[in-house]
């Protein structure tokens, strides 16, 4: 009867646990190649890991059974048996195996998403500024002068670049489909390799507690093809109206908020703090770019009015 029940409850509890799986995890449906990656070496590790577990309850039935209680006399003494050194190199082998197998898987997955993805290095990157605080996302497009509050638009098949930094307490910036997650801090900038391939609607969130509102510290994000996302761009710059500065330091009040789009960004008076060690070092954005001209200009033109 003990059995009986012990078997039921295994199926009941099964059974519970599979009702959710008729939609695929999203860290296991990868709509990019950096979130395929992540999920090629999760599985790795799982598969490993049941492999592991499968032998350990084989050897565990094994010793059940052939050390189990018998009808011996009680003056019984069973036979000395000394160490097996083949039994100890085994189970001292076999795990270093394993480390040293899922190290090499691990770090040669870090490296291939701390760079720009596979098939895309001779694009040039959509270059993003995510910038967090308490408990929105400001995404900055300095390619195309404008800027997002609370949802991202990207184009299809194209490298991303994402600068990540925080005007509040750290952030961890996760998009589950695509890739992530990364730290976003207030004294530096991470860089974020991306890349979507196929159009969709998918959510992007804080992975990292930062207070009251870290629940609901989420954006959306939306891919579409380059067309689309040029017309989308040329449509922000015939409707929205013109970040200011007092305007970005209302959204940095604690809070939550609802979606908002700007012509400008925070950037041309809120730079990133790119100067410090978190900085990508292969070279400063089109918008720093941008205002280093701008800047020499200036001063070219201060110096031809002092010598007349």
């Amino acid at each position: 009867m003990k059995m009986k029940w012990a078997l039921l409850t295994i199926i009941f509890s099964i059974a519970t646990v599979l009702t959710g799986c008729d939609n695929p995890l999203a860290v296991l449906d990868p709509k990019g190649p950096v979130a395929a990656n992540q999920a090629n070496v999760i599985m790795i590790s799982i598969w490993t890991m049941l492999v592991i577990v499968l032998v350990v309850v084989i050897l565990y039935a094994i010793m059940l059974f052939k050390y189990r209680a018998s009808k011996s006399s009680d003056d019984y003494v069973p036979p000395h048996v000394e160490g097996s050194h083949v039994l100890e190199a085994i189970w001292t082998i076999i795990p270093i195996l394993i480390v040293i197998f899922l190290s090499v898987v691990s770090v040669r997955s870090t490296n291939e998403v701390e760079a720009t993805p596979k098939g895309y290095e001779d694009q040039e990157p959509l270059i993003i500024y995510a910038a967090s605080s308490n408990w929105k996302w400001h995404f900055s497009y300095p390619e195309e002068d404008i800027e997002t509050v609370n949802y991202l638009f990207l184009p299809t098949n194209r490298p991303i670049e994402f600068k990540l930094y925080s005007y509040g307490p750290i952030s961890s910036f996760w998009i589950p489909q695509l890739g992530g997650q990364k730290y976003a801090m207030s004294d530096m900038v991470n860089t974020l390799h991306l890349a979507a391939e196929t159009p969709g609607e998918y959510m992007g969130r804080n992975a990292n507690f930062s207070g009251s509102g870290f629940a609901e510290h989420t954006f959306n994000v939306k891919a579409m093809p380059e067309e689309e996302y040029t017309k989308w761009v040329d449509e922000i710059h015939g409707t929205a109206k013109k970040l200011t500065e007092s305007e970005f330091d209302k959204l940095l009040e604690p809070g939550h908020v609802g979606q908002y789009t700007f012509n400008g960004t925070h950037l041309d008076f809120r730079p990133a703090p790119e100067h410090n060690h978190g900085a990508s070092g292969n070279g400063e954005s089109k918008h720093s770019e941008h205002s280093k001209h701008e800047d020499s200009k200036k001063a070219d033109e201060a110096e031809t009015e002092h010598q007349h």
